[in-house]
């Protein structure tokens, strides 16, 4: 069956409605895969991470984090210089705290969500405890350098992070 169209001048056939495109499946076969997902997540966490970095920045006007306070080093305070180095100095400190926010935000994201996907395809099961183990590796990984208590530590507080938010989210809805 064809159609008339506005801008072709003709008829064009209308897509096949039984099969999916290849196109379509490859792409979907790509974002359901853990590397996808883990992909995705690192990207949709560096820019939140970008977008909160800016805004947290933006919320501490009072003392820049890169500028010296007022008197030290013999150096001059913020507000004493023009308006015009004022704004230069608080919007490279915007850049370089969105910057390093975007950086663990990404970092944080990828793994975790890499993780997951992992536990969940050796388990074969979708349920709380692949967020809760996943939480707890990813906590022991980014504490790493900080030694064994501190791994300790990040694997108790990111699991239980985990469970808290993924047993908020399986509540039934009230509708």
């Amino acid at each position: 069956m064809s159609i008339p169209t506005p801008f072709s001048g003709g008829n064009t056939p209308l897509p096949q409605l039984g099969g999916q495109d290849p196109n379509v499946r490859a792409i979907q076969g790509a974002m359901e895969s853990c590397y996808g997902k883990s992909i995705m997540s690192g990207v949709m966490g560096f820019g939140m991470g970008g977008l909160f970095g800016l805004f947290m920045a933006s919320m501490s006007y009072d003392t820049p984090f890169g500028s010296p306070l007022q008197g030290a080093n013999g150096q001059p305070a913020i507000t004493s210089l023009p308006l015009r180095q004022q704004l230069k100095i608080g919007f490279k400190d915007m850049g370089t705290r969105s910057w390093s926010m975007a950086k663990n935000f990404g970092k944080v994201g990828a793994l975790f969500s890499g993780i997951e996907c992992g536990i969940e395809g050796m388990r074969a099961k979708n349920d709380l405890v692949n967020g809760m183990a996943a939480g707890c590796l990813t906590g022991g990984i980014l504490a790493k350098n900080a030694g064994p208590q501190a791994v300790a530590g990040g694997c108790v507080a990111f699991a239980a992070f985990s469970a808290a938010i993924d047993a908020y989210m399986r509540q039934p809805s009230d509708e």
